[in-house]
């Protein structure tokens, strides 16, 4: 995941798809847990997926959604943390807001970035 740089620029060269119209999903260990942030531009915020992304296009400018998974993890076990299992008390409200990110793709894709920021960000 930390090298997505390379396969986001093959398909979009393959499918002639233009910056704009790809929708990077991320995890994101800067917001609470279920949080969904979407974004049309920005840094890659310490997070080296969208690092290599964003170095490999030579852009900031892509849309991407974040999803806060927290930060509730023990110096050190950070990629425990990141590929470990949810809580059993966090369960229900991944789920909801796994249904919340599915709605916020599909209005980027049918409405664009814009009005899919205004539904569900905040």
């Amino acid at each position: 995941m930390n090298l997505s740089g390379k396969a986001v620029q093959h398909h979009m060269q393959l499918h002639k798809v233009p910056a704009e119209n790809i929708l990077v999903i991320t995890d994101d260990l800067a917001l609470d847990v279920g949080t969904i942030r979407l974004r049309g531009k920005g840094s890659h915020g310490g997070h080296n997926g969208l690092r290599n992304i964003e170095e490999t296009l030579n852009t900031q400018t892509y849309p991407r959604l974040r999803f806060g998974i927290g930060n509730h993890f023990d110096k050190h076990s950070q990629i425990d943390f990141v590929l470990g299992q949810w809580k059993s008390d966090e369960v229900p409200i991944i789920n909801e807001k796994i249904n919340k990110a599915a709605e916020a793709v599909k209005s980027f894709m049918l409405e664009g970035i814009s009005q899919a920021m205004t539904k569900y960000n905040g």
